[in-house]
C-alpha cells in the first residue's frame, strides 16, 4: 500500500441478517432508487405540461403508483435478462437456476431500459396517453436511481475499473480485482450517469418542451456519459474488448446516442406541445351563449311577433274590428 492508495472500505454486502433472511445493500439501493423516483414524480405533477393536462384525464398520484409498478417489473426482469443475454449467456445456459439470484448482482442497464420501455408502453395503452408523454414524465427521475445502483455495485466490490496510475490519489484495490490499483469506476458512473445527468435533465425538463424531447435528452445524455465512463471501467472478463477496442457497454450506448439525437430532432420538427390551455368556466356563460336561454328568447319573440304579424280582417268600409271599437282615450 502506497501513500496515495485509497483503501477500499470493505462494507459487508449483507446489510441486515435475521436468521436465514439476508438483505443485501444492493437490494436496499434498488428500494431507495424506487422511493426517490416516486418522490420526484410527485414533484413532476406540479411542472408543466403535466400540471395543465386534463385530456384524456388529469395526471394524479395513482398514475405514479401504477407507472412505478410497471417500471419496477421492467427494471428487474429486463435488467436481469439483459445481463444474461448480453454478458454471460454461456454461463447461464449451463447454470439456469442462477438466473434468479438477483441479489448476487448482475443487472444490465440496457436490458432494464428495454423492460421499462415496455412497461411505459403498457401504461400508456391502459391510460390512453401518448407514449412519449409518459416517457417525458418518467425519465427525469431515473438518473438519481441509477446513481444509487452504482453505489450498490461499489459496496459489492464489483464492476471495478481499469488499472489506474500509481499516483492517482483515489485509486484502490478491490477484493476481487487482484493486487492492482484500479479506478473506482462505479463512483465515476454514479457521478456522471447519475448525479450530473439528473441535474442537467431535471433543469431541462422544468420548462415545457415538445413532446419527446425530454426522453430524447435522457437517451442521448445517458448514452454519452456511459460511453465516456466505460473508458475507466474494466470490460467483463468473458467479453473483453470488442471491435474498435470498445467494450460491450460502449457498443450498446452508441445506438442510444443516435436514437436520442434522432428523436429530439423529430420531436422538434413535429412541434407537439402537451401544455393544455384552461377551459372556460361554464358559470361565466352569457345569455346569448346559453342554448337554454336562447331557446327561451326565441319563444318570447315568437309569442310577441304572433300578435304583430297575425293578419287582420277588414270589413266593407275598410275598417278593422279594432278601429270600430277604438275610443279617444285609447288613442
Amino acid at each position: 500500500m502506497t501513500i496515495l492508495e485509497f483503501p477500499f472500505p470493505h462494507v459487508d454486502p449483507v446489510a441486515i441478517a435475521i436468521g436465514p433472511v439476508r438483505i443485501h445493500w444492493y437490494a436496499i439501493m434498488y428500494l431507495l432508487a424506487f422511493a426517490m423516483a416516486y418522490g420526484l414524480m410527485r414533484l413532476r405533477l406540479r411542472h408543466q405540461p403535466f400540471a395543465s393536462i386534463t385530456k384524456p384525464s388529469v395526471w394524479v398520484p395513482a398514475d405514479i403508483e401504477d407507472l412505478l409498478l410497471y417500471g419496477i417489473a421492467g427494471v428487474i426482469l429486463g435488467g436481469r435478462l439483459g445481463y444474461v443475454l448480453f454478458y454471460q449467456l454461456g454461463y447461464y445456459v449451463t447454470h439456469p437456476l442462477d438466473v434468479f439470484k438477483v441479489w448476487d448482482g448482475g443487472m444490465s442497464f440496457h436490458g432494464g431500459a428495454i423492460g421499462v420501455i415496455l412497461g411505459m408502453a403498457f401504461f400508456a395503452w391502459r391510460r390512453s396517453r401518448p407514449f412519449l408523454q409518459v416517457a417525458d414524465f418518467l425519465v427525469p427521475s431515473v438518473p438519481i436511481g441509477l446513481a444509487a445502483g452504482r453505489i450498490g455495485n461499489f459496496i459489492n466490490g464489483e464492476l471495478w475499473g481499469r488499472a489506474a496510475p500509481p499516483d492517482l490519489p483515489w485509486a484502490m484495490r478491490f477484493p476481487t480485482g487482484g493486487n492492482v490499483l484500479r479506478h473506482p469506476s462505479q463512483l465515476y458512473q454514479a457521478l456522471l450517469e447519475g448525479v450530473l445527468l439528473f441535474v442537467l435533465l431535471w433543469f431541462y425538463a422544468r420548462k415545457p418542451r415538445f413532446r419527446g424531447q425530454v426522453a430524447a435528452a435522457f437517451l442521448a445524455g445517458y448514452g454519452l456519459f456511459r460511453f465516456i465512463a466505460e473508458y475507466w471501467r474494466e470490460p467483463d472478463s468473458q467479453l473483453g474488448f470488442l471491435s474498435l477496442g470498445l467494450s460491450m457497454g460502449q457498443w450498446l450506448s452508441v445506438p442510444m446516442i443516435l436514437a436520442g439525437v434522432a428523436l429530439w430532432l423529430w420531436a422538434r420538427k413535429r412541434g407537439i406541445s402537451d401544455v393544455q390551455e384552461p377551459t372556460d368556466d361554464p358559470g361565466k356563460e352569457t345569455a346569448g351563449e346559453n342554448p337554454e336561454e336562447n331557446a327561451g328568447d326565441d319563444i318570447e319573440k315568437k309569442s310577441t311577433g304572433a300578435v304583430e304579424e297575425s293578419p287582420e280582417t277588414v270589413d266593407e268600409a275598410g275598417e278593422t274590428p279594432a278601429e270600430k271599437d277604438e275610443t279617444p282615450s285609447q288613442s
